[in-house]
């Protein structure tokens, strides 16, 4: 296989927003991202978490023409990995998914009352419900839409508890679909979490909201850092473990 062949044309994108390109492996287009970063000291190839492609870190001076001859000097890995990369699973009517770590079958209720509601298993049922009412078309968007207002519930309640506990202040708290990071916090005190965390159990969104406001004191990893956060939250490393084993495949679901 060339390299010809595996290199497609490189889009720019909207301005400061990360480049793109596409790579063909085994017959398949992957996507392609580049990012820049000021301290990698080497080019970092990763999976993108959704299973969508690959994301190219690039050091200063290195051009995205030697990233993609990495990529493809790796594609081996990369086959292996998609191979190994579990099947999205949409939102649907029957379909199982994880919230707050117990699995729940979603169940379209043809009601007009166009809310999400949690049963717990009855009847037979194996495992407890999320109910979507209104009409179906309108489920996959609602649902989201609901797991995102928990999300933001549930992390806003954990960093005010982790912010009053270590006497730190953050300016604002987002949600998004962040696939490379569970959560972040600026140099401007502003914490950001992935809505993807409500699917996790308790203690692990309780964990990255640990983790995010105690980068309000210290903007690194140091053993200052991973002090502060574990004499507040001792649960810490069976989090860490948890997403290490499981938080990829949270990324498969509702896309």
């Amino acid at each position: 296989m060339t390299l010809a062949a595996l290199r497609k044309l490189i889009d720019p994108g909207p301005a400061g927003q990360p480049q793109r390109a596409g790579l063909v492996i085994d017959g398949a287009e992957l996507p392609v991202i580049f990012r820049r970063n000021a301290q990698a000291r080497r080019i970092i190839l990763r999976m993108n978490p959704k299973g969508e492609g690959i994301v190219l870190t690039l050091p200063p001076g290195t051009t995205q023409r030697e990233a993609l001859d990495f990529a493809i000097s790796q594609s081996a890995w990369i086959t292996a990995r998609l191979k190994r990369t579990p099947e999205t699973v949409a939102f649907a009517d029957g379909v199982e998914v994880p919230f707050r770590g117990e699995i729940h079958e979603i169940c379209h209720r043809p009601m007009p009352r166009r809310t999400v509601w949690c049963e717990e298993s009855a009847g037979g049922a194996a495992v407890p419900s999320l109910c979507v009412s209104g009409r179906i078309e309108h489920l996959p968007r609602r649902l989201k839409d609901w797991l995102k207002a928990q999300a933001r519930a549930e992390l806003s309640s954990a960093s005010n508890h982790y912010a009053a506990a270590m006497g730190l202040k953050y300016s604002r708290l987002s949600i998004r679909d962040q696939s490379s990071r569970w959560g972040s916090c600026s140099s401007t005190g502003a914490l950001s979490y992935s809505w993807r965390l409500i699917m996790a159990p308790p203690d692990v969104l309780d964990y990255v909201a640990a983790h995010e406001v105690a980068h309000l004191a210290e903007m690194n990893h140091g053993p200052a850092f991973w002090a502060l956060v574990e004499a507040h939250c001792p649960h810490t490393k069976t989090a860490k473990h948890w997403l290490k084993q499981n938080g990829r495949g949270l990324h498969r679901y509702g896309v």
